[in-house]
């Protein structure tokens, strides 16, 4: 999982400084380092197995202010370094709890680097690690307290972290789907017949875990192995390249299980593939005494690249891979990368980058619908919505960002918000309330937490909101659009419920002459249970220029359109609550036929609940 996944909200940064400096986070620890040079490398840069000594350490210690008692590092999300640091700079880490859930909690960690002669500040990479409660002493597990949000930032990153929980738990489903459906290339030999065997790449490492790098807890110290870890894989890619590689990305570490004092931890890396100008290493760790078995303790997966006297990156040797196992690896690695790149383009790109509709397929389903449904998460935490209109208890909220304008309709509903979202998680049924969806059709079922519809909608030109129109005139020119609906059922207490929307492109579905081809940007529905059977609805979107002439008359408070078909939205679900129960059962049940127990869909659904 990238450390892109981000709650940040770059073009309000210093307004969020301002924000957190005015509010104190109970969680928050910071950590100020000088980079001496025992803690550098050969090129007096700050060495990456240190820096995330100093991480692990800040972010656990965030995690037991919070908890009250010892926590161990279960996995850190990925890792991409922007920077390196030189001696004599210094290193600033400030994490602090984003989300605590049962016994375990997320913890956002960030890193700068300071020049203290010039008084420069510049961000170094961010990440997010999962910390673990130990258990009493009487065996039972530690209840975390909920975390209570203080500021916008903090309030988004408390509900986007959700999001990450659920793709974090997936991570290694992700892979075998993507390997499964025969969409990665296989080895080419004739390519890599003058090419570096992995074998020649093989490190073996032997550590003795001594009192000094152990923790608090007399575990190893979860920064230490990484650490050791980085050193291997550094190695490896050294004798690839013949040279001194920069360390560029770690895919997710996860802690399998404890290591201690007396522990002899083996360390293994080796060059899993090389591209055009970067080289990925898989590294593993394990723990024994004595004689006694080998624990499987860690993996991980490093990225380095080998930069020239202008730090542009250089052209790299290939790899051989070795039969069977290395195969495996060098695929592995392809679809590792795939998955990176389509982080970068989804999740990574701003939200106003036009096209505003990324390419659907199923080996990046997992990143739009974290996309999705975090883009929305996001927009609802914002907190300058001012409100332009109110009738009868119907609210229109306008923000604007920059050349950005989005809207929030609130109302309530005498509903139970699950049977709420149960009616209004099925768009197919969105036209019966909704005079701007002419048509609403599934093409397809992703998986039991995201569809792909169709929706056709009159043109404004030839139907202006709230103006009359001939039915053949709106046959005329209709638009359409490609959706992909997400929705969530809340994760925890306070969560609401979450209908996310956004354009797609499929190529089974092109534009065509007859509609003219509109894209949503960023829109959907969150519906939270403010008492018993009584619901706040919240209809969002942030207009794109397809979108826009819909709503400026209502904004400008020339037309009554929103009001009426959020009256309708109500009437809709007041009239259909009772029916919404045995819809449910129906659907648990169709489910329960055709769910496959194996694919990623039922992981993702595990993960959720």
């Amino acid at each position: 999982m990238s450390s892109r996944f981000s709650g940040e909200l770059e073009e309000e940064e210093e307004e969020e400084e301002e924000e957190e400096e005015a509010s104190v986070n109970p969680t928050e620890v910071k950590m100020s380092q000088i980079v001496m040079p025992c803690h550098s490398n050969h090129r007096q840069e700050l060495d990456v197995g240190q820096l995330l000594k100093w991480i692990d350490c800040t972010a656990c210690l965030s995690a037991e202010r919070h908890a009250g008692s010892p926590c161990v590092t279960a996995s850190m999300d990925d890792i991409h370094f922007e920077h390196t640091i030189s001696v004599g700079q210094v290193v600033n880490i400030r994490a602090k709890v984003n989300r605590a859930f049962n016994s375990s909690m997320e913890v956002g960690i960030q890193v700068s680097c300071e020049d203290l002669f010039s008084d420069r500040h510049w961000r170094v990479c961010h990440a997010y690690a999962t910390f673990v409660t130990h258990r009493t002493n009487t065996g039972q597990k530690v209840t975390l307290k909920p975390i209570v949000p203080q500021t916008q930032k903090e309030q988004v990153e408390y509900s986007v972290a959700a999001e990450r929980r659920r793709v974090r738990m997936v991570h290694d489903d992700i892979i075998k789907e993507l390997l499964s459906m025969g969409s990665i290339q296989q080895a080419d030999s004739s390519a890599v017949c003058n090419a570096v065997a992995a074998e020649k790449t093989k490190v073996e490492s032997v550590e003795l875990v001594l009192p000094p790098h152990a923790n608090h807890q007399v575990n190893t110290f979860g920064g230490q192995i990484m650490a050791w870890m980085v050193n291997v894989a550094t190695i490896a890619a050294s004798r690839l390249c013949q040279a001194h590689p920069t360390l560029r990305t770690i895919d997710m570490f996860t802690f399998r299980g404890p290591s201690q004092v007396g522990d002899r931890l083996v360390l293994r890396a080796i060059v899993n593939n090389a591209f055009k100008n970067s080289i990925e290493v898989g590294v593993r760790a394990e723990a024994h005494q004595e004689e006694g078995p080998n624990r499987h303790i860690n993996s991980a997966f490093m990225t380095f690249e080998v930069l020239d006297d202008l730090g542009k990156p250089c052209t790299l040797p290939r790899i051989r891979p070795e039969p069977l196992e290395g195969e495996r690896r060098f695929q592995e690695a392809i679809a590792r990368k795939k998955i990176r790149l389509d982080r970068k383009y989804i999740i990574s790109r701003k939200q106003s980058e036009v096209p505003l509709s990324v390419p659907w397929d199923p080996t990046n389903q997992v990143y739009l619908s974290y996309n999705n449904v975090s883009a929305l998460k996001m927009l609802a935490a914002r907190n300058n919505w001012r409100l332009s209109s109110e009738k009868d208890k119907v609210r229109l909220y306008t923000l604007e960002q920059k050349s950005m304008l989005s809207f929030r309709v609130e109302f309530e509903v005498e509903v139970p918000a699950h049977r709420a979202f149960c009616l209004l998680a099925e768009l197919s049924n969105r036209p019966k309330w909704d005079t701007h969806y002419k048509q609403c059709e599934l093409i397809h079922r992703v998986d039991d937490d995201d569809f792909l519809y169709r929706v056709v909608a009159p043109s404004v030109h030839h139907s202006s909101v709230g103006s009359p129109t001939s039915a053949k005139q709106a046959e005329g020119i209709l638009q359409d659009f490609i959706l992909l609906a997400s929705k969530r059922k809340p994760c925890g207490s306070g969560d609401p419920y979450v209908v996310a929307l956004r354009s797609v492109t499929l190529p089974t579905y092109p534009p065509t002459e007859e509609y003219n081809r509109g894209e949503v940007l960023c829109a959907g529905m969150t519906i939270l249970e403010t008492k018993v059977n009584k619901s706040l609805i919240c209809y969002y979107n942030q207009a794109s220029p397809e979108v826009l002439p819909y709503i400026s008359t209502d904004i400008a408070g020339l037309s009554s359109s929103f009001y009426n078909i959020f009256c309708s939205c109500s009437e809709y679900l007041t009239r259909n609550a009772l029916q919404s129960t045995s819809m449910e059962q129906t659907d648990q049940h169709q489910m329960t036929k055709t769910h496959s127990p194996t694919s990623l869909s039922e992981a993702l659904h595990s993960a959720h609940l």
